[in-house]
């Protein structure tokens, strides 16, 4: 993509929260009491869901729970699968006493965008399917809820970007993190330099954080999922259960692990994408480094974490901190806060808040994508900024592969290492193409 696409004027980092969320954020306190986030309007948002596995069926649940939603389609390259959405969709409508509609079902998602009834769409497929998905979905004119990481390579979510920008559609990302008070807490008093110049980011997003080549055994095909349309664009891979764990309805048995496609480079882009989408996601926006980015990588030695440095002399390290768990601590000249699911600490008596931990959660986030449907505005998590954090997570990948550190131009979004800049993207296989 040309230089003057990505421009400095219209990809520099945001300032203070900007669409990020400084409106969510009410003014907290020791003794403050938390605020509605939104505004709750009524009209009717009709949404069709494309893939309805594990991770489709938490947000059915949400989203089923907002007024004025309902859920009238579902796609998947599984049947089983699209006879438990619904069937679920059937018992939400039960449970709040609403009208029982079953929802159109489709083995193809392309079918489903052309489907008038279908206002916006909740994509929870695999990394490797979003950016197409998407951009079809920005196509047929349907706003769009994506799943985490924004998309499979860099190149993919330039053309997202650009996809979503030219047809006006709203697309949120699924970095539900940044509608939990404790994060917009730590991201609003680092950005507001309430620690001093910040010097060091700690981030931690699992044990062996980038994928692994594919290397599980054969199995059969199970009956009624087309392995072909699963994989789509990517090279041929052999079918095992853990890619795409099976479920059976009678009796109830559902996914016994999130699909193990994350943990492998043909597929996913390990914890580096599955966490770091939301834990670099964190550290990306107290740094208001948002639509903006890290100028250098250097892959993890046997002495030293994945480090990332920045214009301004901040640095991001990929390491184990504390207790262990996944989370971010920012680390500044007057002291440090520390931020995880359902945590917050500080090392500063008048930056503590008091709240519970239990408190800490995410809900706001999916009323946040249907307001903004309705009000046609950018969402807390916009396409640039999930663009912006997935980079992050993916040059990271590329820098360990490479074992070298490379120079990350984040403006325009490629590196000085000519090398470097062939994995952006890929070659895609069976007939597809990006643009």
């Amino acid at each position: 993509m040309s230089k003057s696409t990505f421009s400095r004027r219209k990809f520099i980092g945001a300032s203070l929260l900007t669409t990020a969320g400084i409106g969510l954020i009410p003014q907290l306190g020791l003794a403050s009491t938390p605020q509605p986030l939104f505004r709750v309007a009524h009209e009717r948002v009709r949404l069709g869901f494309i893939g309805v596995g594990r991770q489709a069926m938490g947000l059915l649940n949400n989203f089923m729970k907002i007024p004025g939603v309902e859920v009238v389609a579902g796609a998947d390259v599984y049947a089983v699968k699209l006879e438990r959405f619904a069937l679920r969709v059937k018992k939400n409508q039960t449970e709040a006493g609403k009208p029982i509609s079953a929802p159109k079902l489709y083995a193809d998602y392309k079918e489903l965008l052309e489907n008038p009834e279908v206002d916006a769409v909740v994509i929870a497929s695999p990394d490797h399917w979003h950016a197409l998905m998407a951009i079809d979905a920005c196509k047929a004119k349907k706003d769009i809820y994506l799943e985490k990481p924004l998309t499979f390579t860099i190149k993919e979510g330039q053309e997202l970007i650009k996809a979503v920008r030219s047809n006006g559609v709203v697309l949120a990302v699924g970095s539900m993190q940044r509608a939990a008070v404790n994060f917009q807490t730590a991201a609003m008093h680092v950005q507001k330099g309430r620690l001093g110049e910040i010097f060091q980011v700690l981030v931690y997003v699992g044990e062996n954080p980038h994928p692994k080549p594919y290397d599980l055994a054969e199995e059969s095909i199970p009956q009624g999922l087309d392995w072909k349309k699963w994989l789509g664009p990517i090279p041929s891979l052999h079918f095992n259960d853990l890619l795409n764990p099976g479920i059976s309805l009678d009796p109830e048995k559902n996914e016994a692990a999130w699909g193990a496609w994350r943990w492998y480079k043909e597929t996913g882009g390990g914890l580096m994408t599955d966490w770091g989408a939301h834990m670099i996601d964190v550290a990306q926006w107290g740094l208001s480094m948002d639509r903006n980015g890290p100028v250098e990588v250097i892959p993890m030695t046997e002495g030293a974490p994945l480090t990332y440095k920045y214009a301004n002399g901040a640095e991001m390290l990929i390491t184990k901190f504390d207790e262990g768990r996944q989370g971010v601590k920012f680390m500044g000249e007057k002291g440090w806060i520390k931020v995880s699911r359902g945590n917050y600490d500080t090392s500063l008596k008048e930056l503590e808040i008091g709240k519970e931990p239990e408190n800490f959660t995410f809900g706001a986030h999916h009323v946040d994508f249907i307001d903004c449907i309705r009000k046609r505005k950018d969402p807390i998590v916009p396409v640039e900024i999930g663009h912006s954090t997935c980079s992050v997570c993916t040059i990271g990948n590329i820098a360990h592969e490479m074992n070298r550190p490379l120079k990350w131009d984040p403006i325009n979004q490629e590196f000085t290492d000519l090398d470097a800049n062939t994995r952006l993207h890929y070659p895609y296989q069976n007939g597809f193409s990006l643009i």
